[in-house]
């Protein structure tokens, strides 16, 4: 539909382009980790990529900077359909940091400067940001 297309990298892929896919948590499992909805609340670009140590952090600038207030250093965000937590948190990017098995398991391993990512931003300062505004 025009919404996904409108806010995601999905119209620029190609048949047969890897994709990101995590299950959802079943209403009836242990809740122990990010919360997270599968939505795409805007696009980034990878604006860097260094090694660190066994890991490699890489720092994505957000096209609407202003999403980065749902940011914090420490939270969660989904960058291309992964969970992830937030290393770092700059006036308009942030960093991840990304371990061995998120490289190897995911498409985040061939992320370079350049690469337009999705983002989903922590849904829980969506909601708390409406509710203080009431």
């Amino acid at each position: 539909m025009l919404e996904t297309l409108d806010r995601s990298t999905l119209g620029a892929i190609t048949t047969g382009a890897h994709v990101n896919l995590e299950l959802a948590v079943r209403a009836a499992d242990r809740l122990g980790g990010h919360i997270m909805q599968g939505h795409v609340d805007g696009v980034g670009t990878v604006a860097a990529v260094r090694e660190d140590g066994f890991a490699r952090v890489v720092t994505v600038q957000a096209d609407d900077p202003a999403l980065l207030r749902y940011v914090v250093e420490k939270g969660s965000i989904a960058v291309d359909g992964v969970s992830l937590t937030v290393a770092r948190i700059g006036a308009e990017s942030f960093d991840v940091s990304l371990i061995p098995e998120t490289l190897e398991r995911t498409t985040l391993g061939s992320a370079a400067p350049g690469t337009r990512m999705n983002l989903e931003v922590d849904v829980v300062a969506k909601y708390v940001e409406k509710l203080v505004a009431r």
